[in-house]
């Protein structure tokens, strides 16, 4: 079985869907997890289940003051920060003529900046550690544009671009990974608005896999000796064509 005995290790989004997955594969190897949601109770129960190494604390990661918390946090409870997954993310899918600015307008606040935070929090620590991953969840829809996908995919592709910028400027011993789900069970597409863009992607959910293979994705980038850094890995359903 892996040891992730000592790692510290926060997720954020961390209380339904990718995030809960990747808490309880990495609660059992012997992790300290810092979790960081929006919902208290969601949080709170999921830490009740994994026991006394895991911390949880509200937080929205459009502001960077509460990912700031949720990294001071970390140090203060385990002393160091050894991995940060940024996985909160939102999809509120529609066409460019519906004119939904607010919709856009927070998935660039979650799906980039929020990453950005995450990175800001962080970095710091691991310098001075000599020694840190951060791993980004992006999308297929960070390779791939489709109608009704293009601001989500738009943010997906920032998100690639910003993981690949910080390997190149990882001094050599910060490690970087992008990990690009397709189909996969979560409340990411509960958020769409447009009955129709809704019902086609509920079509392309059916053949959706499990979260735990994302879960599984980024312990295999974690897992890794410290010298090798597995930078992108995408993850379909092996039905799935785009």
């Amino acid at each position: 079985m892996t040891n992730l005995q000592a790692k510290t290790i926060i997720i954020t989004g961390a209380s339904s869907g990718l995030g809960e997955a990747m808490a309880r594969k990495f609660a059992p190897l012997g992790a300290n997890l810092v979790l960081g949601a929006r919902r208290k109770e969601k949080l709170e129960t999921l830490a009740d289940e994994l026991g006394e190494n895991c911390r949880t604390l509200v937080c929205d990661v459009s502001h960077p003051e509460e990912v700031e918390a949720l990294a001071q946090m970390a140090l203060k409870e385990f002393g160091r920060i050894d991995v940060l997954i940024n996985n909160a993310g939102v999809m509120p899918l529609s066409f460019f003529n519906e004119k939904k600015l607010d919709e856009w307008n927070r998935m660039i606040d979650v799906n980039i900046r929020g990453v950005l935070h995450g990175i800001a929090a962080v970095i710091d620590t691991m310098h001075e550690q000599k020694s840190g991953h951060i791993i980004n969840i992006a999308s297929v829809a960070g390779h791939v544009v489709t109608p009704t996908s293009g601001v989500y995919a738009a943010t997906k592709f920032a998100v690639r671009a910003i993981s690949e910028g910080l390997r190149q400027e990882s001094r050599g011993y910060l490690r970087t990974t992008i990990i690009s789900p397709g189909a996969v069970t979560s409340e990411l597409t509960q958020s769409i608005g447009n009955e129709k863009i809704a019902k086609g992607v509920e079509k392309l959910y059916e053949d959706a896999i499990d979260s735990k293979a994302i879960a599984n994705a980024c312990l295999y980038a974690i897992e890794q000796p410290e010298e090798v850094d597995v930078n992108e890995i995408i993850v379909r359903p092996t039905k799935q064509m785009l």
